[in-house]
């Protein structure tokens, strides 16, 4: 049985191309603090939050980033190394509209901007490279091509 349930995002962002007309997307990862590898910022939730409130605050303690939770990208299940065993993670697409100069956990987390791609081999954990790999990438695809309801000059 899952005691764990853990609320991750995967925080995007649109870049421009110089000379091109498309925009690349990049995805932020963060430092894991107890070993080699990059994280998605990820977390428990409060009893008087949401889990879209427990994913965007988490973005915000962790990465040092605010925007608009696009999708549940889908339940990921992973092996925990505590002794609960198999658990479960919902994750979320986070399409990031401001970086903060300052955030809570800066002395020990630094940011990187990646490609899916080099996120995907950077990433620390299997079930997150899934995630990637699969839904979010899957779902941007979608998105990106007027399937979102996101004002596209936004983007």
């Amino acid at each position: 049985m899952c005691k764990l349930f853990l609320i991750p995002c995967i925080p995007f962002r649109y870049r421009d191309i110089k000379g091109e007309q498309k925009k690349l997307v990049e995805v932020l990862m963060i430092n894991s603090q107890s070993g080699p590898g990059l994280l998605f910022p990820k977390g428990g939730w409060e009893n008087d939050e949401t889990v879209e409130e427990a994913a965007a605050r988490e973005a915000i303690e962790e990465a040092g980033v605010r925007g608009d939770l696009v999708k549940l990208l889908g339940f990921y299940d992973f092996k925990s190394k505590q002794p609960e065993g198999m658990c479960r993670a919902a994750i979320f697409a986070l399409h990031v509209k401001e970086e903060l100069a300052s955030w809570p956990e800066q002395s020990t987390r630094q940011r990187s901007w990646l490609t899916v791609p080099e996120a995907a081999e950077r990433s620390r954990h299997p079930w997150m490279q899934e995630a990637l790999v699969t839904g979010f990438s899957a779902w941007l695809e979608n998105w990106s091509n007027g399937g979102g309801c996101v004002d596209r000059s936004e983007r």
